[in-house]
């Protein structure tokens, strides 16, 4: 095989300043990078300029002047007569690309990984997620049933998991895939998230009263949920949240209101282990429900309506203890949901309970939509200005958007997954409203605050329902793992982050529209201040991480954190995937639900 003298340059040089390393530091992460590789790589391949490099790994630009380290691009081209293809150095770029993602992954520091402290602070685990497993007359967990899933989830050995005592039919989901090591993106333990809310907290509470309310508004019209509103539930609702000491939802002027209420949040890491809480850019802004979820789908010669399937007021489940004793041992009620047989618009709290329950073509549909009202690609794409070329699937165009659409879904699940099994194992909200029902009519000694037991909501639920359980929308209730962080939502955080990095986050929504409130079977026209791309798909994160809480089945901090999470992750993705670009690329730039502008 022909050898080429470069090489044999490069590797010298390597092997001579394999000790000499460059330090670049960025956000409190430090990351290292050998001289002599750095120089192989960069120089030897050609495959991108410095400042490409330390942008997709820091997102932000660093400037390098040519020369020096940094040595001129190399095609993989020989000429030798006539023009051929260098499959060698192709392959060995590809290599190379591998590699490299690899160490600049590495080099990212571990994050702290702090717990509520629960699962040890209650020898009885009642903190801690153990549905499925067999429980007491009371509910608490066979505390031998939890240490062989305590067991399985330390070892790590494939045959501990299938030794875990269940006590039904119902199944764990996939404990082992939050292990599987993933090729492109960040590894789950490098993300860190906050703590979630305590047990006996007062955060915990105010989060289980919005819940209890939340299941009392289930069939109110989401466009009851605004300023002015005359319905007396919603502003019950309000008046209690605001009663609250450490409720963490979006507010105007220090204050929760109609307009704000069951709207959705993200959580951050703050500074040491406090919480940072924001709102997203455009969540609080015109209707509840993104044009995301009302516009239809094109999809090539077909479409894809944006009516749904809801389900019929009344569809309440777990009213009964020895019902919610059954789901908690992963058994069945046998029951299900009784459905409206005609379609319609997402228009009542319930409705996006239920679409978050089931889902649909959310992301994928959301891409085919931006197509369609004309979103320009993000200006940063290099095929914007180009003369002579377009993106496509391969690159920088719809098609490889969604790719990393699916591939981000099933990262960010890896990445959830983690933290429920191998971090937290926080127990769900229905396991909360069991242990307030214990204290309440069993006078069971549980710490439960005393926010959530005076509240109105739990008072209007027991007058209403004739129960102090939390009332799910779902007869299954939640799936078998644990609460934080939400899966959906990360999934949300993935996919909208991706579609901001691709289009034009500043475009304005042409013709937006709303539900008619007396036909929700039909639109009509939106009026009021304008809907931006960016703010219509950070409501639309929202709007799915929030409507698990609809449910019943997740807590508010479920899904604000793992909103973060999936960002986090499809920032990750971003940052390798551009390692392998031939085009002339800046990076990908966007805003990220804090409001803060990044370049990846």
């Amino acid at each position: 095989m022909q050898t080429d003298s470069n090489s044999h340059q490069s590797s010298s040089q390597d092997a001579q300043t394999h000790s000499e390393t460059t330090q670049v530091s960025s956000g409190g992460r430090r990351f290292f990078f050998s001289r002599g590789s750095r120089r192989s790589f960069l120089g030897r391949v050609g495959l991108f300029t410095a400042a490409s490099t330390i942008t997709g790994v820091l997102g932000s630009t660093v400037s390098f002047k040519k020369g020096g380290d940094i040595a001129q691009a190399e095609y993989p081209f020989r000429r030798s007569g006539r023009s051929r293809f260098n499959y060698d150095r192709f392959v060995d770029k590809a290599y190379r690309v591998r590699v490299e993602a690899a160490r600049l992954e590495r080099n990212i520091p571990i994050p702290p990984h702090p717990t509520n402290g629960d699962e040890e602070r209650y020898p009885n685990k009642i903190g801690s997620d153990s549905r499925g497993l067999p429980h007491n007359a009371r509910g608490e967990v066979n505390l031998d049933a939890y240490k062989s899933l305590t067991r399985a989830l330390i070892t790590q050995d494939p045959d501990d998991y299938e030794k875990i005592i269940l006590g039904g039919t119902r199944k764990l989901v996939n404990p082992q895939g939050a292990l599987a090591i993933s090729l492109e993106g960040i590894n789950a333990a490098q993300i860190a998230v906050p703590p979630p809310p305590a047990l006996a907290s007062a955060e915990r509470a105010a989060e289980a009263v919005e819940l209890y309310w939340q299941a009392l508004l289930r069939d109110v019209p989401l466009s009851k949920l605004q300023n002015n509103t005359d319905n007396p539930k919603v502003l019950a609702a309000v008046e209690d949240l605001n009663k609250l000491s450490a409720f963490r939802g979006p507010k105007q002027n220090g204050r929760v209101t109609p307009q704000t209420l069951f709207r959705g949040s993200v959580n951050y890491v703050g500074s040491g282990s406090s919480t940072k809480y924001v709102t997203p850019p455009g969540v609080l802004d015109g209707p509840h429900i993104s044009q995301f979820l009302l516009l239809t789908i094109p999809w090539g010669t077909q479409s894809v309506s944006p009516l749904i399937r809801t389900a019929l007021p009344g569809n309440d489940f777990l009213l009964d203890f020895q019902e919610w004793l059954t789901i908690q041992n992963g058994g069945s009620s046998g029951k299900s949901i009784k459905y409206d047989p005609k379609n319609r618009y997402i228009v009542t709290v319930r409705d996006l309970g239920e679409y978050a329950h089931i889902g649909g073509p959310t992301y994928l549909g959301a891409s085919l939509i931006l197509g369609s009202i004309g979103t320009p690609l993000n200006p940063g794409n290099p095929y914007v200005n180009s003369k002579t070329q377009v993106g496509s699937a391969g690159t920088f165009a719809v098609g490889h958007l969604q790719a990393l659409l699916n591939l981000g879904t099933s990262r960010a699940i890896r990445a959830s997954y983690w933290q429920k099994y191998y971090v937290h194992r926080i127990l769900r909200p229905e396991a909360y409203g069991g242990l307030i029902y214990n204290k309440i009519v069993n006078k069971t000694d549980y710490p439960i605050n005393s926010e959530v037991l005076h509240s109105q909501a739990l008072a209007q639920t027991f007058s209403t329902f004739g129960t102090y359980l939390l009332p799910q929308a779902y007869p299954e209730a939640a799936p078998i793992h644990s609460s934080y962080t939400g899966g959906a939502a990360s999934i949300a955080g993935v996919n909208v982050t991706l579609l901001k990095a691709f289009f034009d986050e500043n475009f304005v929504i042409p013709s937006p529209i709303v539900p008619d409130p007396n036909d929700p079977t039909k639109v009509i026209p939106y009026s009021g201040p304008p809907l931006t791309v960016g703010g219509e798909l950070n409501k639309l994160a929202t709007n799915y991480a929030i409507g698990r809480g609809h449910g019943g089945i997740h807590w508010r901090s479920d899904g604000s954190a793992s909103l973060a999470l999936g960002e986090e992750v499809a920032i990750s993705l971003l940052r390798d995937e551009r390692l392998g670009y031939n085009e002339e690329f800046s990076g990908f730039t966007f805003t990220k639900f804090d409001g803060t502008k990044v370049t990846v």
